[in-house]
């Protein structure tokens, strides 16, 4: 039977594992969809110890890194922070982006944001598809852009 998958904040120690996960993504090519920061040890290290109110959360099960899931801008003094998730090839249609999600958005929500805002491009239409029903409203990010822009307010936050 697998391991149960945990949700745990990127943390010293995480890094190799977070670095293979992105391996394992741009193996896939997804990284064409998926490239928030570098995937290397050593950027992955700055993040994971940086302080401040940035969000960068990882699911793993055992010591494999399944999915990823950020929620960024709070350090450099946005309200409304950027999403980004990404699911291991290998981890897909079970449900694990949804949780990711349903969970940033969670925290987004607990730290007051007013809305959430990401960005997809538009040949990824299962992101898509699962954003728009997470209530996301997708424009496009500028003309001929290959980009959509992707907004969900939060309603009512603590």
């Amino acid at each position: 039977m697998p391991a149960a998958i945990e949700c745990v904040l990127l943390r010293p120690g995480r890094e190799a594992a977070l670095a293979r996960f992105f391996t394992d993504l741009a193996a896939a090519g997804d990284d064409a969809y998926f490239h928030p920061h570098a995937g290397d040890v050593a950027t992955l290290r700055v993040i994971a110890e940086q302080a401040g109110l940035d969000l960068y959360v990882v699911f793993v099960e055992g010591e494999a890194v399944r999915a990823y899931g950020l929620l960024r801008g709070w350090n450099e003094g946005y309200a409304i922070p950027s999403l980004g998730i990404a699911v291991h090839p290998d981890a897909r249609a079970c449900g694990l982006g949804s949780l990711m999600m349903e969970y940033l958005e969670t925290m987004a929500r607990h730290r007051g944001a007013p809305a959430i805002r990401l960005r997809v491009h538009q040949d990824n239409a299962r992101a898509i598809a699962m954003y728009k029903r997470r209530g996301y409203a997708l424009t496009p990010e500028n003309d001929g852009a290959r980009l959509l822009v992707g907004v969900k307010p939060l309603g009512d936050v603590a």
